[in-house]
Parts: C-alpha cells; sequence; structure tokens
C-alpha cells in the first residue's frame, strides 16, 4: 500500500512560484502513474497534472499549461508540481493522487485510488 504525503503549499503574491512535492511510502512508487488535483472552496476537485511512471507521458490542464510542469524522481518516490506565474484563481488545496496501470495517465479522479491529504496554495493578488 503506498501512502502519499504531499508538502510545499503556502501563501505567495500573484506571479509567484511554488513547488509542491508528493513523496510515497513503500517500494512500490514506479507501479503508479502520479497526478495532481485541486480542490477551491465550493468548487469540485479537478484535474492539473498527471505523469506515467517513466515520465514520458505527460498530461495537465489548458488553464495551467505553459505554468505548471509535474515531475518525477522514481529513485526518491517523489512526484513534483513546479508552480510559475500563479494567479489568484489558482489558490485552492492541492492533491496529489495515484493509479494504475503505471502507463496510463488519466484526468478523471474516480481514475485514482490513492490520494494525500492534500496542502493549500494561497495565491494573492
Amino acid at each position: 500500500q503506498v501512502q502519499l504525503v504531499e508538502s510545499g503549499g503556502g501563501l505567495v503574491q500573484a506571479g509567484g512560484s511554488l513547488r509542491l512535492s508528493c513523496a510515497t511510502s513503500g517500494r512500490t512508487f514506479i507501479t503508479y502513474a502520479m497526478g495532481w488535483f485541486r480542490q477551491a472552496p465550493g468548487k469540485e476537485r479537478e484535474f492539473v497534472a498527471a505523469i506515467s511512471w517513466s515520465g514520458g507521458s505527460l498530461s495537465y490542464a489548458d488553464s495551467v499549461k505553459g505554468r505548471f510542469t509535474i515531475s518525477r524522481d522514481n529513485a526518491k518516490n517523489t512526484v513534483y508540481l513546479q508552480m510559475n506565474s500563479l494567479k489568484p484563481e489558482d489558490t485552492a488545496v492541492y492533491y496529489c493522487a495515484a493509479r494504475t496501470p503505471s502507463w496510463t495517465i488519466s484526468q478523471a479522479t474516480h481514475d485514482y485510488t490513492k490520494w494525500g491529504q492534500g496542502t493549500q496554495v494561497t495565491v494573492s493578488s
């Protein structure tokens, strides 16, 4: 069983940057494709980015393309989300999630079986 723990959230001004990390336990990290999702108050959880086990397949929500970058370090069992040019509308709780099989990525929340507890990102204007 993999457990996911996010970190790196915080308060940043518009135009700033943050890097989120999601550390996983266990030795099965490479068997999972990973995703980042976010949920703003009063809104449904939405897809942000996803990456296959090798990093060869990537997907981004249109709202973050060109600003956010997802990556993973399989040796460290960690997935990252580099967020640049942040906007107030990026304010949300950010969650990392894992799914199998590891070579397929998905934008659908129901395709992910493991979730972290979330980390708050607040972007001030």
